[in-house]
């Protein structure tokens, strides 16, 4: 009798020592997916810097996840946009990359990586001086062609591209030259308006409620000298309804830069 019940208990001790030392493959397969949740949650209440504070516990409980990769790298970028403090804003754009390119290792065949990748990279090198620019032209416009050779109408990687035209047509003269002589960036040669307008032109009509999208577009025709649908653009950025991070921020842009085609 007395030792049946002393076997049972030693079943019974292993059998918890057993789920003891399971539960935290459990927990953190959970914990992952709850933060992947909390962090959409707080990205839908426009909240960025408390969904990328998910997403990279989520990336701590599961170093592979792609989710958790390419929507820490979105977050990283929309914080690190317009942050004041030039090494927080680096760093993030470090951390932004640094994800983007785990993401597209963790999962090589979607474009969502590979277009945060370009995004993150196109950012980047939009804080630094224009010289420094053109060394982060060529893997902008590689990592943005990726995604769009999976998925041709990708709205993030479409901006990317005409963005990726715009600001290498707005180069100086010199540096384009240096860049193409010195650096070997001949796919400047490639960037041209009718391609700056054709990709945002894409990339809104296919998120025709996105902000940033009208913003850009807008740029364009500006540029181009096109005032009347750069007003129009302009009036959809600053009547748009909000929905990410740095929206009231492009919308502030706006107001100022409309006020030189009107």
């Amino acid at each position: 009798m007395f030792g049946s019940i002393a076997t049972s208990r030693r079943v019974l001790g292993a059998a918890a020592v057993l789920t003891f030392a399971l539960a935290p493959v459990r927990l953190m397969a959970q914990t992952a997916a709850e933060h992947i949740a909390l962090g959409d949650r707080d990205h839908t209440s426009i909240n960025a810097p408390s969904a990328l504070h998910h997403y990279e516990e989520a990336i701590k409980a599961d170093p592979k996840s792609y989710e958790g990769l390419w929507k820490a790298t979105r977050e990283a970028v929309d914080v690190g946009e317009y942050n004041p403090d030039e090494k927080e804003r680096d760093r993030l754009y470090s951390i932004a990359e640094q994800y983007a390119r785990r993401a597209v290792e963790a999962n090589p065949g979607d474009p969502e990586g590979h277009a945060q990748l370009a995004r993150a990279l196109g950012r980047k090198a939009l804080s630094l001086g224009k010289r420094d620019q053109v060394r982060y032209a060529a893997d902008v416009r590689t990592a943005a062609l990726d995604a769009l050779k999976i998925n041709p109408k990708h709205p993030g990687a479409l901006h990317v591209m005409g963005k990726w035209n715009y600001e290498v047509l707005r180069l100086n003269g010199m540096v384009r030259f240096m860049a193409k002589t010195f650096l070997g960036g001949k796919i400047f040669d490639s960037a041209t308006w009718d391609e700056a307008q054709r990709y945002m032109e894409e990339s809104t009509a296919q998120e025709p409620a996105r902000i940033i999208h009208h913003l850009d577009l807008a740029r364009v025709y500006a540029a181009r000298g096109n005032r009347n649908k750069a007003q129009e653009q302009y009036d959809l950025v600053i009547k748009g309804t909000v929905a990410d991070y740095n929206d009231k921020k492009y919308q502030a842009e706006a107001a100022e830069e409309i006020k030189d085609v009107k």
